[in-house]
């Protein structure tokens, strides 16, 4: 069963649930924090498009440096990616070469298709790739990412899995894996399809995959410039030199969906991620990114919740010596929370309990939530503080009985 705690920091001893049967999965809710009402973005607020219509533009922020979720505005609401679609082609690429499936070198030719539908014909963002000409992978991702090249984005695809389709499902079978829940891509390139979108949490998900697990490609979205085919082109991320901290990642554009922008950036030493969409003006795009990311010198502090080795609650043991373990954190906890008032915060000690004895010192059995509303803003592992062996006959058929009494009551 799993037991979700409700705890309070008490003096760095942390706290304990009491009188409850183990197993419990409800009622142990409430901790308030007193962290902070009515946070929203925490002066990062999008304005609405319309007054009189309800604003259902999206925004995130994800301090990456400690893994806290800073804001989110409506992260759950699909949209059509446009070009940031690229991010996914970029992150399906990278893990062929890290796997080995493809070596940079590796050239792919540029097919009529790719030509025709993302090259100069197509009077799109393009690399300008000679049709039938033999391009190099890490050339192909230059253009992909540097120039936002429509025809690059086809080569890799078709280079990787034999069509633009079978490409497509290798993006989402990687959406998938990275738990993006809300997205479906239909093409390499971000071109309108009745079946693609995405959302801004699932966007800010993806561009944190990128960012840990393929650091060393990320120079490739801060470059300058790329030359190809004789033709000279400067970084096409609008967002670049222009919002501040700002150092990569993608914008986009879609009919109807409006403007959008995944980004990464560099504040006070700290690596954010920023998801802004559904914006009627790149001005409005830019404006709205600018303040989410504002918003975290003016709005936000750093604070130290559990010290290593503090013990956060107390997990029940089954058939053991005694009766419970401690729960503690490995790490510092220690998160970007709002300044003031924070009383729309709340922990959560979650395990999978009671414990079966018995039970070994340093064991992960759970996780620890800072939430705000439904948002999870924090996750940290919770271990076992303390050893309990297997206790007497008697007790062990004790805890039976209990575990029969009170346990399957609590499930019905």
């Amino acid at each position: 069963m799993t037991a979700a705690v409700a705890v309070r920091k008490q003096d760095g001893a942390g706290a304990r649930h009491h009188g409850l049967p183990p197993g419990t999965v409800a009622a142990l809710l409430v901790l308030l924090l007193a962290l902070v009402a009515g946070f929203g973005f925490g002066g990062a607020a999008v304005k609405a498009q319309d007054a009189s219509a309800p604003d259902t533009s999206s925004a995130l922020l994800l301090d990456i440096t400690t893994g806290t979720l800073l804001a989110s505005r409506n992260p759950t609401v699909r949209y059509q990616p446009g070009s940031t679609a690229k991010l996914m082609t970029a992150a399906v690429v990278f893990d062929a070469l890290a796997r080995g499936e493809v070596s940079e070198d590796t050239a792919f030719t540029v097919s009529e298709h790719a030509w025709r539908s993302g090259g100069a014909p197509a009077r799109v963002t393009t690399m300008f790739a000679k049709l039938g000409s033999a391009v190099p992978v890490i050339d192909l991702l230059h253009g992909l990412i540097i120039q936002n090249a429509n025809d690059a984005a086809i080569v890799l695809a078709e280079g990787l899995a034999g069509s633009e389709a079978a490409f497509a499902a290798r993006m989402n079978d990687k959406a998938a894996e990275i738990g993006l829940t809300g997205s479906r891509f239909a093409n390499p390139t971000g071109y309108e399809a009745s079946d693609s979108y995405v959302t801004a949490r699932d966007m800010a998900r993806l561009a944190d995959y990128v960012l840990t697990r393929h650091g060393d490609r990320y120079a490739l979205f801060s470059a300058p410039d790329f030359t190809w085919n004789g033709i000279f082109q400067r970084n096409k991320n609008p967002l670049i030199g222009a919002v501040s901290g700002v150092d990569g990642l993608a914008a986009g554009f879609a009919q109807g969906a409006g403007f959008n922008a995944v980004a990464s950036a560099e504040r006070g030493g700290r690596r954010l991620i920023a998801v802004v969409a559904g914006h009627p003006g790149a001005d409005r795009r830019e404006e709205a990114l600018r303040r989410l990311l504002d918003s975290l010198e003016k709005d936000f502090e750093e604070v130290v919740l559990f010290s290593p080795g503090d013990t956060v609650t107390e997990a029940r043991v089954f058939g053991g010596s005694i009766g419970a373990v401690p729960l503690v954190v490995r790490e510092p906890v220690q998160i970007l929370l709002p300044r003031g008032n924070r009383h729309a915060y709340r922990l959560r000690a979650i395990y999978k309990g009671p414990l079966p004895a018995p039970v070994r010192r340093g064991e992960e059995v759970g996780e620890l939530r800072v939430l705000r509303d439904s948002d999870i803003v924090y996750r940290a592992p919770l271990l076992t503080g303390a050893e309990a062996g297997e206790g007497t006959l008697t007790s062990r058929a004790a805890d039976a009985v209990k575990e029969t009494l009170f346990g399957w009551w609590l499930n019905e």
